[in-house]
């Protein structure tokens, strides 16, 4: 099975990069304005005008792949959440199972702000019941801003490592780049985030972060700040600030904080979904630790709605350091249950 997703891997290597040079032309193109524009609201998030460029080509070009082998297609922007390529083939008749996030980042890169990712994960079809702890094979291509001219890409399959290119959009040439997450031991002069991309318990994911800091580090001095966050808002983007060294910790525990939500009267908030996480392969087999959010292994449905919380650690030393604290304050602020004693 592993050696039948290794014969896939350059033909979604190239699929990626046909994605990513059709955003790139729409964005040179058209104004922040009119990609901006809400193409649909769909139940698990804002379809903008930029997400149509990338799912015209998605389908295209699997419809292209599945004439040689059946696949089911689950992704973001396609009716009801998945599609049997070639149509009218029988999902059983499908032995993989491909899930895509067309463009993770689309807020940051629809404004040109800060590069999107294509993410990709391949898991062997075990219909409803395929797990992401099924994947065996996970691309990620950056989508980069219009100004920039260089832009990565990554992939793994499961036990092999982790691999990446580097493209040079001017020089229109590729190569191998050199990746690692940071061995540092401490937080201290480093990049630690929690997520709080949107309204709604602001306010909480950031007295929790605050509490953790403190905890960690201690008193700070007069005038320093001991340590940085960055609000990437992309999953794939924030897995790659992990695997190239950029940051230490990022926990992203929005689904714990909705009853909260909730309570305040609000609507549920946008939480990160299973295909924000498909390319979570990648990122182990570089090295990074990923957990849900109570310190077990991250894993979720293979599908577009479920809710997921998870944690990344750069490595196992800042994992042992921040893991018993967090889980501590989580449990005391009453956002994981507590342990009988």
């Amino acid at each position: 099975m592993m050696a039948d997703a290794a014969a896939l891997l350059d033909l979604i290597r190239a699929i990626h990069d046909r994605i990513r040079d059709a955003v790139v032309s729409a964005c040179e193109r058209q104004s922040a304005d009119s990609l901006s524009a809400v193409a649909s609201e769909e139940p698990g998030d804002t379809i903008y005008a930029v997400d149509r460029v990338s799912e015209g080509v998605l389908l295209d070009a699997f419809g292209a792949l599945a004439r040689e082998e059946p696949l089911c297609l689950v992704a973001e922007g396609i009716p009801g959440g998945s599609v049997t390529l070639p149509r009218g083939a029988l999902e059983a008749d499908c032995r993989w199972r491909v899930l895509i996030d067309p463009i993770d980042g689309t807020r940051g890169l629809m404004y040109q702000k800060r590069s999107a990712w294509i993410l990709t994960g391949v898991a062997p079809n075990r219909g409803p019941a395929t797990r992401l702890s099924d994947i065996v094979l996970a691309v990620q291509t950056e989508i980069p801003l219009i100004k920039q001219h260089l832009c990565d890409q990554l992939w793994a399959r499961r036990g092999g490592g982790m691999h990446a290119v580097r493209t040079d959009r001017v020089a229109g040439t590729t190569s191998p780049v050199t990746l690692h997450a940071s061995r540092a031991h401490t937080l201290r002069h480093g990049f630690a985030s929690v997520v709080r991309f949107f309204p709604g318990a602001r306010d909480e994911l950031a007295a929790l972060d605050d509490a953790l800091m403190f905890d960690m580090l201690g008193p700070f001095d007069e005038l320093k700040a001991p340590c940085f966050e960055d609000q990437y808002l992309s999953t794939g983007g924030q897995l790659f600030e992990l695997m190239a060294g950029h940051d230490r910790f990022i926990a992203d525990l929005r689904p714990l904080v909705q009853p909260l939500v909730a309570s305040r009267g609000l609507p549920r908030g946008l939480c990160c979904h299973p295909y924000d996480l498909c390319t979570a392969l990648i990122a182990e087999e570089a090295g990074v630790v990923l957990t849900a959010a109570d310190g077990t292994a991250v894993d979720a449905p293979f599908d577009i709605d479920a809710d997921v919380a998870w944690v990344g650690y750069a490595n196992e030393d800042i994992r042992a350091g921040i893991e018993p604290r967090l889980l501590a304050i989580l449990r005391s602020r009453g956002l994981l249950p507590v342990r009988p004693a």
